[in-house]
């Protein structure tokens, strides 16, 4: 494949690639909606669980570095007993919020036409 060609485009870490890898739980977007639209961009770990009915608190631990790692939220310990943590939306997890909140508000429009496709044996509501 040769640089700058069509086919360059889909290789293997092209950027729309990379960008779905945000995705690589389903709960990733639904921390940065969270975090955006109910906590301003900030929230500690207990309020953070408390406000995504169903998600475990393993899953929200694991979620919650696997963001870090990726640049999309920041730790940050208070030196307080027990010490308080409290995760932030870094620059780039505020700029992927503005598709994250887009495709959500598509879901809103569109929940009559996500109704009639049916449950997936996955999926629970």
């Amino acid at each position: 494949m040769k640089a700058g060609t069509a086919e360059d485009a889909w290789r293997e870490d092209c950027a729309p690639r990379r960008v779905l890898e945000l995705f690589t739980t389903k709960w990733t977007s639904m921390i940065l909606h969270t975090l955006h639209a109910r906590h301003s961009g900030r929230a500690r770990t207990g309020v953070l669980h408390r406000s995504l009915p169903g998600i475990s608190k393993k899953m929200l631990t694991q979620t919650l570095r696997e963001m870090e790692g990726t640049g999309l939220i920041t730790r940050h310990v208070a030196g307080t007993v027990p010490p308080a943590v409290e995760y932030r939306l870094t620059d780039l997890g505020w700029r992927f919020v503005e598709p994250v909140e887009l495709l959500y508000a598509w879901g809103r429009a569109n929940a009559d036409a996500l109704d009639r496709l049916g449950s997936r044996p996955t999926s629970r509501r």
